[in-house]
């Protein structure tokens, strides 16, 4: 049985410290859908001749949930106060796991700093369950080539995490996830299936489909009932896309910007472990 579609919700242009992004998640009709808090798609033009510390979003704590960023194009390096350092090119994914704090920064690489060109984003914030949260901070980054593909007529999807027509992603989640990155040329479709009981969205980057009878555009998030599993797709344009699809936590959450947690007393604990150094300190190296 498909999936019917709640409703089709366009993302709104806000304002990150200077940066401006399209913000489908969360929107005018939710602030989350379980397990899933935030999603962002930036696309930034670098114009080059840049310092790498000019550019990008310099250091910031995070505790309690998992920033996953899906590059599309440019790249990302990755610096933390755990030591790690890393960039991830186009095609790949950064995956985090913030547990008890980490502060790190998200810039593009040097290169990319010098010359200019498009960096194109899509990051999106999974809630981690409240036995998780306090568990030591990880880093993985997830390159194009290890990221399980599969392939049709019209049609490419990238595994990032869950199970899926016998593949596992290689995304190290706390929770039951499917997250698939897409692309579908025009006048082509493929049918994909959740988990009924999973909550499911999917945000088109670009182009035009049809969903489960329902039309959705560029820049759109498309929110699902949990009444089926198939999801019906056909592309009147060629078109990229993301499915995140992951099991309810069924938890309360409360989040203070970089922080999601389950109370306010630990939010609280949050913000002064980030003021006294207990998350690390992060000196970039340039």
């Amino acid at each position: 049985m498909n999936r019917t579609v709640h409703k089709v919700i366009p993302a709104q242009v806000v304002n990150m410290g200077g940066h401006y992004i399209e913000q489908p998640l969360p929107n005018q009709y939710m602030d989350q859908l379980d397990p899933f808090l935030l999603v962002h798609h930036a696309v930034w033009q670098l114009p080059g001749d840049q310092r790498q510390q000019e550019v990008g979003i310099g250091g910031h704590p995070h505790r309690g949930f998992s920033p996953v960023t899906f590059v599309y194009q440019g790249d990302v390096r990755h610096q933390d106060s755990f030591g790690n350092d890393q960039v991830v090119q186009a095609g790949g994914t950064q995956w985090m796991h913030a547990g008890k704090g980490i502060i790190h920064s998200e810039r593009p690489s040097a290169e990319l700093a010098k010359k200019g060109g498009v960096q194109e984003l899509i990051q999106f914030w999974v809630n981690t369950p409240a036995k998780h949260k306090m568990e030591v901070p990880f880093y993985l980054p997830i390159s194009e080539s290890d990221t399980p593909s599969i392939e049709g007529e019209g049609y490419q999807l990238q595994l990032i995490a869950g199970q899926y027509q016998g593949l596992r992603g290689p995304a190290k989640s706390f929770s039951e996830l499917l997250l698939l990155r897409g692309q579908l040329e025009a006048n082509s479709q493929i049918e994909v299936a959740s988990p009924s009981h999973y909550n499911t969205l999917m945000y088109l980057l670009d182009g035009h489909l049809e969903v489960n009878g329902s039309a959705a555009k560029r820049k759109e998030l498309v929110w699902f009932n949990n009444d089926g599993e198939g999801i019906e797709i056909k592309a009147t344009e060629t078109t990229r896309f993301i499915l995140l699809a992951g099991e309810p936590i069924g938890e309360k959450v409360t989040s203070y910007g970089p922080y999601v947690m389950n109370t306010q007393t630990e939010i609280l604990e949050a913000m002064r472990d980030a003021q006294m150094g207990k998350m690390g300190v992060l000196i970039e190296n340039f």
